[in-house]
Formats: structure tokens, C-alpha cells, sequence
């Protein structure tokens, strides 16, 4: 209905004179004349589609010049027919009707059989790809995108000199469409699909800048400066201020339409906090700034419907131009033999001018000249009448030479025009020319951009800030995520803050500080690791008992994550330092983990009754320090250890004695260290950095690490920690790696203990003493039961506040 429309009105306005020099005329002339000769259905439809083809946001390239109010791109209803003007757009008449009057398309009874009018237009360009269309019919519906006229120009010109030219050589031309209000069009994929098979999902997102509008607060705003094709910008922007007032969308401030007829300019004001990426990504998820255009080019052929691809449309329409180009040839080539026939008759009389004079005095009446002219000088009928139409001022030598030099040109004419039908390389030569002529003098920059780098689907990491966060690991596989700020700063020898509501039976193992955005590295104790960002993990309060890692890993029965490192970057130098239970260890780089299936990798070969139960990150310069839970320890280069695969078991890495198993490990990173190569026991030296002991008891101490010496792996180790015989260790950290100016630990302790109560204490207030020290209290245990975990870190990572 709506393209039956828009022929019915271009022709009309055709007949009406209506062209691009001509004057305004008002819309209700153009409709009646349409209702009254071609389409007798509702003026609405007729109107409306007058003022399609005059909104540039609509029509790629506008067919129509219109005066008044035609609508806006907010949905803003036309004027009434009664007060708009149009008059018919130059590419229009160029495009559709130069060639209408020459026979190039058929010509059928309008509906009450008083006139004709044409069955289609004969279209230089295909204006279904131009253009585009949508609409719906009986079981049917067609939904084809716009394009961009040069671009169309050129893929036309490259199937003419090559048919057999394939699709990506095609998009090499017209990388995809050219929506009339801009967009970027994400990815290449859903426009493979549409042109190969005709359907596809094309996605389009709308263009926006970022701009600071406070530079003392950094304040920024979020620009958009074009939409989605078909999006409604007044419901876009409402839409996003619903969102905002319901917190869906957070971080935005204020909301405001700035546009004019400069441009479009949206302002979206962000809060001072707010990352303009992440509020971004959210209006691309929640709103129509990111929507789809699904394709459908659905398209009459041969009177039937048919699901056509590019180079199926483009060959119709070459087919559909090759007839087109025929008829015009065939009817110029009956015009110009028509007018030669009468020329040479013309010149025959003037030959014989004296003859012809006489004859003519000699006849009764014009049927007896006529016939007389006819048989002196074998002339047809219409010869003769031409010759005896020619006024007297005709007869001079100088007119008989105009008859002669036309009748030499009808002759080249006629020449080329057979040439023409005898010749197919000839006629697409011509379509090509005739599309590069509308090219040259019509064409226009592309609009919609297409970006390739970019995912059309906004993923929950785009939304997620890269924030800082706390993942803590109970015993019984239950993880939670929480804000660092959840737990605020205390003394040494406090009772402690409950880290939240622990499952019977159940205590904390594990308290990481990492990024949202970080890979975290799941690794189990029968040696299997898991993959998942940090954000899977959903964040809670404090009193919350967490999320069961088994609805988030597939961990087989019994089976337990015992250690989770955090991982922004693979990187090639890195590695993974694997200590288990029984003493074995090993190093594997940290490449070998980029990529875990869903089902988790082997990363440690485990003899029976051993289990994987520390990993830590290293580098080879890196120390390893080890412990034991009756108080020995090896401190050695992890450098001495030689990278293994997944699927190995490691060597020995102390000699453990009866009854005693591994209790800690830490890295030591390079920069950190200067070991030396035997220990004076003259020297009290307690320069960082330090080795933090952490006895299941509560007891700690700080012992410098240049209270040891490096050690071979596999041997006894020094004693670091002379504990009871009821005591064993339950942590060693490497500690002063953040150092205050005045060179002491910016660093902080977190001790878990069986029950769930958490103790935050700075390391500094943890006294420095020698390795056969018993140590000082660091949290009282006297219903908390053991401490379980401990984990450190950095004052500077995590903002506090007094409790």
C-alpha cells in the first residue's frame, strides 16, 4: 500500500507539473489528484506517505521538496494537508520519470478505466536498496534497510562487469546499509546474513561524545548526537528519565533535549562519581540508543513475493533496466525510422519542387494531390502529406540542406540505436553511465559508520564498574563479594567484626581483595581449576552466608576450592607457584590458565590422600617462602624451580617430619628482598621487608627476613616459629611491602577465625622479635574458636573508615 502510494503520488505530480523548479503547491491538491485518479482509499494514507518522502530522517534521499511542518524526528505529527506545500525533489524526476513518456513501462486502466496509468516507474537505480522499505501485507511483511546512493552506484557497476563477482566482493563497495539519521552499525555479521539470505539482524547504536562540563569536579556529560534508525527521540529520552528516577540507570544527574535545526544534541549530565563508560553501556542495554533493524527483503518479482539477497535484487533490477533501456531504444528507433521516412519524402518533393508545384495547381481538391504526389514520385501516403504541409518559406535551398543534414542524422541515430539492441555489453554500458550520471550529481557522504571492533551485544562486564572488592571463601565452598568499606579498622587484641553469617559448622578459608572485572582463578583441592570473573560472584552485605560455589562452578561431589587467585592480566612472565598439603610443589606459567573450558582444567597431577591447598602468583626472580605447621621454614628462588605442564606432580618441597604437613606459602617479590648468603647473629637488623607469622592460637609476630637464609627445596628448613605442642601455624605473609615515610608497614592483617569474626589490625602495631620468639596476641579466641585464614593487604588498596 505505502509504495503503490508513493508511485501514485510522484506520477501525479508529475502530470501536475509539479517539478523542482516549479512552484509549491499545496499537499491537498497533490492527495485529491491521487484519490481522484489513481488510489481511491483514505486521504491518510496518501498524506502520510507525501510526508515520508519529504522527512530526511526517514527517507535516505527525500523525493519530495516540501514547505510547512512535516513532522520531526520526535514523533511530532504533520501539519494538515490543508496548510503544507510540496513540489517534487530533483533526484526524483531524474531517477523515476525521465524516461516515462518513452514507452520504457507499462501502461494499465486506473480504477475506473478512465485513464492510464504506469504498472511501475522506470527507476535508474534500484530504489528498493535506496530508499528501502517496510511494510505489511496478507501473511507477509518486507523490511529492507537504506543505502547509500554512491555506494549503490558502484556494487551496480561491479555485478555489470562481473556476475559471477561474490558477496564479499560486492561489500567492498556497499560495506552495508546507510540509515538516514546516522547510527554506528556494530559488526559486519548481521549484514553478511541479510545480504546472503535476505534476513538478518542488523544492530545499530547511536553516535555520542563525551564532554566535561565542570573542570574543578571533573564532572562530565554523556553527548548524543544521533540516534537509531526509526527511534523515536522524545520516548528515547523519556524512557532514559524513567530509568533514572527508578535506579536502573545510575549515575545520571540531569537530562536534557538541546537540539535545534543545527542538529540533535541530547545532554546527559553524570554525577561526579559515575563512569561515563559504564552509564554508556546501561543506556545501550536499557534503551533504544542501541536497537536492532531486522531485516526482511521481501520484494515482488515476476508478480510473485520472494526472500531475495543482494545479488538476487540487484539482478532483477538489472534485468528489470535491461528491458527498460530495450523498450526506450525500440521506441526512439520507431520514432527516428518514422521521421526518416517523412524526411526523405520532404527531400524528394524539394528535388522536384517545379513538378511538384505544377501538380498541385492541377489537382481539384487535397485527396487528388495527395494521391497524384503519391504515384509521380512513389511516395507513401504520409510523405505526401508532410510534403504538401510545408509552408512556403520552407522552399529555399538553405531549408532543403536542414532536411538533408537531418535525415543524415536520423540515419546515425537509427545506427546506434540497432547497434544498442543488438549488443547487451552496449545496454549495461548505458545503465552504468545513466547510474553514475545520478551518482555524480545526487550522491552524498555516508552517515551510519560501521565498526567492526566492537561487540553488538553489551556483555555484563561493559555495565560493571572495575571496582575494588573483598571475595571471601568459607570452608564449605560458600563465596560471597562485599565492598572493602564493610569492615572498618581495629586494634590489636580485639575481639574482632562478625565477616558475616556463617552455615553451621562452617568457616572462612579464603579473603582476597581483587577487581570486579579480574579473571578469578577457581583451583579445587583434587587439583582441578575453575574460570570466573569476579563480578559472577553476587555482592552481599556482611550478615549474608554467600552463594554456594556450586551454582556457579561444576564441582563434582566432595570436591573443594581451596585457594583463588585473581588474574587482570596473563601474562607470559608470570607463573604459578602449587603447594600441596604433603609437600609437593611446582611451577606452571600463567598462560597455560588463559583458557578454561567450563568444566575446569587438571592443573596438578595429586597422589592418593594428597590435595591441592595453596597457588600463588610469582615471578622468576620472585622468593617462595614456605611453612610448615610445626613452625619450618624454606625460603628459595622460585627461579629454582623448573616450569612443568598442567599434568605433572611437582617435586618435594620440604623434608616434613612425622606428623607434620605444609601450613603457608607466600611470594617474595624481587624488588622487595636482598637475602643474604649467611646470617650474623650480631647484626639485629629489622629493615623490612618482614615475615608475618600467624599462629592458630592468635599469637603473631614479625620476624625480618634477613633472619634467614636461602634454602635448597626439599630440605628440613630453619625454625621460624617456636610454637606450642597443642599449636601449629596457620599463615606466614610476606610483609612492608607498602611502607609510610617513615618506613614503617602501610599494610593490614585480616584474621578469620572458625566462627566467622573478622579482626582488621595494622601491621605496624605487631611487634618485630627473633625467630624463637613466641610472639604477642593478635585476636582474642575465647569463643571464636582457632583463627582459619588470614589474608594482608595494603592500607592504600581499600578506604577505611573509623569504626
Amino acid at each position: 500500500m505505502v509504495m503503490k502510494c508513493l508511485s501514485c503520488s510522484s506520477y501525479a505530480m508529475h502530470e501536475m507539473g509539479l517539478a523542482s523548479r516549479r512552484p509549491f503547491r499545496k499537499c491537498a491538491r497533490v492527495v485529491g489528484e491521487v484519490l481522484g485518479k489513481f488510489h481511491p482509499h483514505g486521504d491518510t494514507a496518501v498524506y502520510e506517505s507525501l510526508v515520508r518522502m519529504a522527512q530526511d530522517f526517514s527517507m535516505r534521499y527525500p523525493l519530495v521538496q516540501g514547505h510547512g511542518n512535516f513532522g520531526s524526528v520526535d514523533a511530532d505529527p504533520p501539519a494538515a494537508m490543508r496548510y503544507t506545500e510540496c513540489r517534487l525533489d530533483s533526484l526524483a524526476e531524474a531517477m523515476f520519470l525521465t524516461d516515462l513518456e518513452l514507452n520504457t513501462v507499462d501502461f494499465v486502466p486506473n480504477f475506473d478505466n478512465s485513464q492510464k496509468e504506469p504498472s511501475l516507474l522506470p527507476a535508474r537505480v534500484p530504489s528498493l536498496l535506496l530508499n528501502g522499505s517496510s511494510g505489511i501485507a496478507v501473511g507477509m511483511a518486507t523490511n529492507i534497510p537504506p543505502h547509500n546512493l554512491g555506494e549503490l552506484v558502484d556494487v551496480l557497476s561491479v555485478i555489470i562487469q562481473n556476475p559471477e563477482a561474490t558477496l564479499q566482493e560486492l561489500l567492498e563497495c556497499m560495506p552495508g546499509p546507510d540509515f538516514p539519521t546516522g547510527g554506528t552499525i556494530l559488526g559486519n555479521q548481521g549484514i553478511l546474513e541479510a545480504y546472503k539470505s535476505g534476513r538478518g539482524r542488523i544492530v545499530v547504536r547511536g553516535k555520542t561524545d563525551i564532554e566535561t562540563i565542570d573542570e574543578k569536579s571533573k564532572r562530565t556529560a554523556i553527548i548524543i548526537k544521533e540516534i537509531p534508525y526509526q527511534t523515536n527521540k522524545a520516548t528515547l529520552v523519556q524512557k532514559i528519565a524513567e530509568l533514572a528516577e527508578d535506579k536502573v540507570l545510575e549515575g545520571i544527574s540531569d537530562i536534557r533535549d538541546e537540539s535545534d535545526r543545527t542538529g540533535m544534541r541530547v545532554v546527559i549530565e553524570l554525577k561526579r562519581s559515575a563512569d561515563p563508560a559504564i552509564v554508556l553501556n546501561n543506556l545501550y542495554r536499557h534503551t533504544a540508543l542501541q536497537s536492532s533493524f531486522s531485516c526482511n527483503m521481501v520484494a515482488i518479482l515476476d508478480g510473485q513475493p520472494k526472500l531475495m539477497g543482494l545479488k538476487e535484487i540487484l539482478q532483477a533490477f538489472l534485468d528489470f533496466r535491461c528491458s527498460v533501456i530495450e523498450r526506450r531504444a525500440r521506441y526512439k528507433l520507431s520514432q527516428a525510422l518514422e521521421r526518416k521516412h517523412i524526411v526523405e519524402g520532404i527531400v524528394i518533393g524539394l528535388d522536384n519542387l517545379d513538378a511538384v508545384i505544377q501538380m498541385i495547381r492541377e489537382t481539384s481538391n487535397h485527396t487528388a494531390a495527395t494521391g497524384a504526389l503519391v504515384k509521380e514520385f512513389d511516395l507513401s501516403e504520409k510523405q505526401a502529406e508532410a510534403l504538401l504541409d510545408i509552408t512556403l518559406k520552407r522552399l529555399t535551398s538553405l531549408e532543403r540542406k536542414k532536411f538533408v543534414d537531418e535525415a543524415k542524422i536520423l540515419s546515425e541515430e537509427i545506427s546506434k540505436l540497432n547497434e544498442l539492441l543488438s549488443s547487451k555489453e552496449l545496454i549495461f554500458q548505458l545503465i552504468q553511465q545513466e547510474a553514475a550520471d545520478l551518482k555524480n550529481k545526487f550522491s552524498t557522504p555516508r552517515r551510519s559508520l560501521i565498526d567492526d571492533s566492537v561487540s553488538c551485544e553489551v556483555d555484563d562486564i561493559d555495565i560493571i564498574p572495575n571496582e575494588e572488592m573483598l571475595l571471601i571463601l568459607s570452608e564449605k565452598g560458600y563465596a560471597k563479594r562485599m565492598n572493602p568499606n564493610t569492615f572498618s579498622l581495629q586494634h590489636r587484641g580485639t575481639i574482632g567484626k562478625s565477616v558475616g553469617k556463617m552455615r553451621l559448622n562452617d568457616s572462612t578459608s579464603d579473603f582476597i581483595v581483587c577487581q570486579t572485572h579480574d579473571h578469578v582463578l577457581y583451583f579445587s583441592d583434587k587439583g582441578i581449576v575453575y574460570s570466573a570473573r569476579a563480578y559472577k560472584i553476587p555482592e552481599c552485605t556482611r550478615t549474608a552466608t554467600g552463594t554456594p560455589l556450586v551454582q556457579l562452578l561444576p564441582l563434582s561431589d566432595g570436591e573443594r576450592i581451596t585457594s583463588i587467585i585473581p588474574v587482570s592480566e596473563f601474562g607470559e612472565d608470570q607463573c604459578l607457584v602449587m603447594l600441596t598439603v604433603n609437600g609437593y610443589i611446582k611451577k606452571v606459567p600463567l598462560n597455560a590458565f588463559s583458557s578454561i573450558r567450563s568444566t575446569g582444567i587438571i592443573s596438578i597431577q595429586l597422589v592418593p590422600g594428597d590435595e591441592l591447598k595453596w597457588v600463588r602468583r610469582c615471578g622468576n626472580d620472585d622468593l617462595v617462602a614456605l611453612a610448615s605447621q610445626k613452625g619450618r621454614v624454606i625460603v628459595n628462588s622460585c627461579d629454582k624451580l623448573r616450569a612443568l605442564g598442567r599434568n605433572t606432580r611437582g617435586v618435594y618441597a620440604m623434608k616434613l617430619k612425622e606428623g607434620d604437613k605444609m601450613a603457608a606459602m607466600d611470594i617474595i617479590p624481587a624488588t622487595a628482598h636482598k637475602m643474604p648468603e649467611k646470617i650474623d647473629r650480631r647484626v639485629r637488623d629489622l629493615s623490612p621487608p618482614w615475615l608475618l607469622f600467624v599462629a592458630e592460637n592468635g599469637i603473631g609476630k614479625r620476624v625480618p627476613l634477613n633472619a634467614f637464609r636461602l634454602l635448597n627445596f626439599n630440605a628440613v628448613g630453619l625454625q621460624g616459629y617456636k610454637l606450642p605442642e597443642d599449636c601449629r601455624l596457620a599463615a606466614v605473609f610476606i610483609a612492608g611491602l607498602s611502607l609510610t615515610e617513615d618506613g614503617e608497614s602501610d599494610e593490614q592483617v585480616v584474621l578469620v577465625s572458625q566462627s566467622g569474626t573478622v579482626n582488621r589490625i595494622k601491621v605496624k602495631d605487631i611487634s618485630i622479635q627473633s625467630r624463637h620468639s613466641r610472639g604477642v596476641i593478635l585476636m582474642r579466641l575465647e569463643h571464636a574458636g582457632k583463627i582459619q585464614s588470614a589474608s594482608l593487604i595494603s592500607a592504600a588498596a581499600a578506604e577505611v573508615t573509623e569504626d
